[in-house]
Parts: structure tokens; C-alpha cells; sequence
């Protein structure tokens, strides 16, 4: 889950580097502010090939891996903070194979038990009733992560090699290529990226890829359709298109990056 889509009215979202204790399993942590307006709104998130960990005030969600574009309902003055998942990495500290959770939002309860939710929580909340920024309160639910990392599993360290061999940029990997490079079988590899990831190696690349060519445009804005697909990895700008029109429901054009202010 990765908001791309910046809700109207005043509203901010902004990402941050994880504790140094948690930079192999977290993205990031992030925080987002929903506008004044007097109506609800919906705000879009897009794939990413991560698992989130996150609170709106009142529940405690995990968000799975999306394979499509998802419409939020958003409150006005409403908010939300949460911790990125690398892909492959929350199972190690949620203990379910994400390909349980793909495309699907359930409450953290179900998952960590319901005294363990409620106490996340509750800490949570006496961390907002303090004068405090919400990039502060996604910094607490952070540490809270950090505490359960003595019990947490072994991350699959061949998902962890195969993620950073298709995350390379400009590089297109078969999923026989890439089983031969990290010693696995082809039958093999697809099954355990579909219990770390959420999903198979085809569909991984295919969602890093995009987030390369999101990423590419947001650092160059002047940057022409064709010149972003070629460097993001696509055979060419039709190609870009379709797999826009897949993953985000949008063409490559309206796909734009827009942050608020500081949370």
C-alpha cells in the first residue's frame, strides 16, 4: 500500500526514514492529514508490493499488498500514521504469509491478538492526547514494532535476494533467470515470494517496475512519457500505458506525486 494521491484541502502525507533497529524490515514510517471541508472524500492508494501497519484514531489495520488501485474513504480533519513493510518482511513480525492478506485490509487483532492490539492502541492514543506531531505518534507505533523483533522470525532470504534483484533498475529478469542466480527451482521460488511478497516474481516485477517509473517522474518532472518508460524498465511508452492502466486504473499522465505539508 502506497498513497500517491494527495487528498484536497490543506491535507499532508509524508514518509520518513525508519530506526536505524528497523531499516532491514521497514520502508518507512508515515503519517497523513486529511483537510478541513465538511464532506468525506476518497483518496487512492496504488501498489507497492508492501504491507502497512496502521491507525486512524480509532482501529488498527493491516493493509496487504495491493495488486490494483484502492479507493480510501477519508474523513475530513481526519488522519492517518503508520510503518511500511519491505516486501517480504512482515510476515517475520506479523506471523501470517502475506499472501493472506493480498488485497485485503484486516483489523490488527485478528492478526496480533486482541490484548495485544488494544494495548498498541491505547499507546497510541495516550501519545496523541500529549502535545505531539503525528509524525511522533507514527514514531511510537514504530518502537512498539521495534519490540517485537526478538520474537520475530527469519526473514526468506532468498525472497530478500530475489526483491533486490528485481528492484534493480533497468534490469528484466525471467523467473527462470532469476531461480538459476539464487540457487532455487522455478516451481520453488514463485511459492516462496507468494508467502513473503503476497504474490509471484512476475507480478512483483511488474509492480517494482512501476514504482520505478513513479519514482522517476517525481524527480523529473520535464521528463518526457517515452524517456521515463525506457528508464523505468518498459520495452516502450505503449507498454508504460497498458501496465498503468493495470496497476493504477490511470494513464501515466495523472499518476503525479503531490505531498501537502509537514505532518
Amino acid at each position: 500500500m502506497s498513497e500517491v494521491v494527495a487528498s484536497p484541502g490543506g491535507a499532508g502525507y509524508r514518509e520518513r526514514r525508519p530506526p536505524a533497529a528497523l531499516a532491514r524490515h521497514l520502508a518507512c514510517t508515515w503519517a497523513g492529514r486529511m483537510g478541513p471541508g465538511g464532506e468525506t472524500y476518497v483518496r487512492t492508494v496504488l501498489p507497492d508490493g508492501c504491507v502497512d501497519l496502521l491507525w486512524d484514531g480509532d482501529r488498527l489495520v493491516v493493509a496487504g499488498p495491493d495488486t490494483g488501485p484502492v479507493d480510501v474513504v477519508a474523513r475530513p480533519d481526519g488522519f492517518f500514521v503508520g510503518v511500511r513493510f519491505r516486501p517480504g518482511l512482515a510476515p517475520t513480525l506479523l506471523g501470517v504469509p502475506s499472501s493472506e492478506l493480498l488485497d485485503l485490509r484486516v483489523d490488527a487483532a485478528d492478526l496480533l491478538g486482541g490484548e495485544r492490539a488494544a494495548r498498541l492502541s491505547e499507546r497510541l492514543s495516550d501519545r496523541l492526547s500529549s502535545p505531539t506531531s503525528l509524525r511522533a505518534v507514527a514514531a511510537e507505533l514504530a518502537d512498539a514494532v521495534s519490540a517485537w523483533l526478538p520474537q520475530s522470525g527469519d526473514p526468506d532470504l532468498v525472497v530478500e535476494a530475489a526483491v533486490a534483484a528485481l528492484g534493480e533498475p533497468g534490469v528484466t529478469r525471467p523467473v527462470a533467470a532469476l531461480a538459476e542466480r539464487l540457487g532455487v527451482s522455478e516451481r520453488h521460488l514463485p511459492r516462496r515470494c507468494r508467502a513473503a511478497v503476497g504474490y509471484g516474481p512476475k507480478t512483483l516485477d511488474r509492480v517494482l517496475r512501476f514504482r520505478r517509473f513513479l519514482a522517476l517522474a517525481d524527480e523529473r518532472p520535464a521528463a518526457g512519457l517515452a524517456r521515463l518508460a525506457v528508464d523505468a524498465g518498459y520495452a516502450d511508452q505503449p507498454h508504460l500505458t497498458r501496465e498503468c492502466g493495470r496497476l493504477a486504473g490511470a494513464t501515466p499522465a495523472t499518476l503525479v506525486v503531490s505531498t501537502g505539508p509537514d505532518v
